[in-house]
């Protein structure tokens, strides 16, 4: 079976890659991926000669080229996970997510459906809690719940999935969606609240709390998002959506708190250090309140269960940026794009 992973050099894609090239050694994986300033190939190094394994720099606005790719390499199937993501960027730049999310993810429809020979080959999107919009206290989303996106980035991804399911109804092509939480792990550019915050207990920069800290979000372990994926690919029905939750709710000033805490001790900081950076910003426009997913058709349905909680996985997650020094002064500094240039460019 031959797979194109999009955006596989991203923080989801990368979990996802390397468990497809490690687990199914007889599948060709080929990651394509533009490298924006999230794409990061150093994610990738420990599988890069890997036989099953090949890296393709492009881009899914660009139609002619993804018309010479899928033409070429005849994929078998598509995993999906290439997209802009972050949601202040979004509000910044809103157009720069709709070409993304919404014209390249009906480019990469139009070149595998044109271009697939294997009638039971399939485009798996993987997508967002947002597109829901947000809830009160109560409830969590379903697969059936109605969209209502609130920011540009999550109104690019619901269009985008409404256009996954429209080439389903209208051309047949077989599609599988899913829907997941905020993801937390190793390897998660820092932009995001998370690794940023880590970055900055590190070098005691204050931690920009929006509002009061009071939105809710559930949060779910990248590695058991990978393994979600591999469970929705091998037997998810054709035309379904699976929402996939870490069933983890915390309060972003909950969350950040519990950082502190794990910080100061895996630094030998005497406790309380790291609450005193956090500062109270302006809220930012359109945000939602709480966001919580039922994952209760995944895991009766396919048998998908999370491997750990969230404070097991934080303190994973902060050992691995505590033991990747490098990683995150590459990232942060820029100096991570080179690693393309020395690997790929100038073969």
């Amino acid at each position: 079976m031959k797979i194109v992973i999009t955006g596989g050099a991203g923080f989801i894609g990368s979990h996802v890659v390397r468990r497809f090239v490690t687990k199914y050694p007889t599948y060709q994986i080929i990651n394509l991926d533009k490298l924006t300033y999230a794409g990061n190939l150093e994610n990738l190094k420990d599988i890069e000669h890997y036989d099953n394994y090949r890296f393709v720099k492009g881009d899914i606005v660009d139609q002619a080229f993804l018309e010479t790719l899928f033409s070429e390499e005849k994929f078998d199937a598509v995993i999906h996970l290439a997209a802009e993501s972050h949601v202040d960027r979004s509000i910044s730049n809103p157009l720069e997510f709709v070409m993304t999310n919404v014209v390249g993810t009906v480019n990469l429809l139009n070149a595998f459906k044109k271009h697939r020979t294997n009638e039971k080959g399939f485009f798996y999107h993987v997508s967002t809690d947002e597109v829901y919009g947000e809830l009160t206290d109560e409830g969590k989303f379903l697969e059936t719940t109605p969209y209502s996106p609130n920011s540009p980035y999550s109104a690019s991804k619901a269009s985008s999935d409404h256009f996954v399911r429209a080439y389903h109804e209208t051309y047949d092509l077989p599609v599988k969606i899913s829907n997941c939480s905020n993801n937390y792990g190793s390897h998660h550019f820092p932009e995001k609240l998370i690794p940023l915050f880590i970055n900055n207990i590190k070098n005691k920069k204050p931690l920009p709390v929006y509002g009061k800290g009071e939105n809710v979000r559930d949060w779910l372990f990248v590695e058991d998002h990978a393994s979600a994926i591999d469970v929705i690919f091998h037997k998810g029905a054709f035309g379904e959506t699976y929402n996939i939750g870490g069933n983890n709710e915390w309060t972003n000033i909950a969350l950040v708190k519990l950082l502190c805490k794990l910080m100061d001790q895996k630094l030998g900081r005497p406790e309380g250090d790291a609450v005193k950076l956090i500062t109270y910003v302006t809220d930012r426009a359109g945000h939602d309140y709480r966001y919580a997913i039922d994952s209760t058709k995944l895991m009766t349905k396919l048998g998908w269960r999370p491997s750990l909680q969230f404070a097991e996985g934080l303190s994973k997650t902060i050992d691995w940026y505590l033991a990747n020094e490098d990683w995150l002064n590459n990232v942060t500094s820029g100096a991570y794009t080179e690693y393309y240039k020395e690997q790929y460019e100038n073969r």
